[in-house]
C-alpha cells in the first residue's frame, strides 16, 4: 500500500483460488487491475507429476536450497522423468 496504490487479495479456500486486485491513482483516477489465480498444494503438483510419469528429485524452500518444511510459505520443486 501507498498514497497512490493499494493491493489485497481475496481467496476461495474451498475451490483453491485467488484473486489479487490492484489498484492505482493514475491522472487523478483510478485504475482496477484484478488478476485470478489457482493455486495448488505441494502434494498435488507431485501427484500431476507422477501420473506424468514424474518423480520427484528435489524440492527447497527457496532459490538458496533452503529446506523445505510443514513451514515453508513458497517451495522451488524439481521433477524429472526418466530417461528412455
Amino acid at each position: 500500500m501507498s498514497e497512490t496504490r493499494w493491493s489485497f487479495d481475496e481467496y476461495d479456500v474451498a475451490g483453491q483460488g485467488l484473486t489479487s486486485h490492484h489498484f492505482r491513482v493514475v491522472d487523478e483516477r483510478i485504475e482496477r487491475l484484478s488478476i485470478p489465480f489457482r493455486y495448488a498444494w505441494p502434494s498435488e503438483l507431485d501427484l500431476m507429476a507422477q501420473l506424468a510419469g514424474m518423480t520427484l528429485s528435489e524440492r527447497w524452500s527457496g532459490w538458496k536450497r533452503e529446506p523445505f518444511t510443514s513451514d515453508s510459505p513458497k517451495h522451488i520443486s524439481v521433477w524429472e522423468k526418466p530417461a528412455v
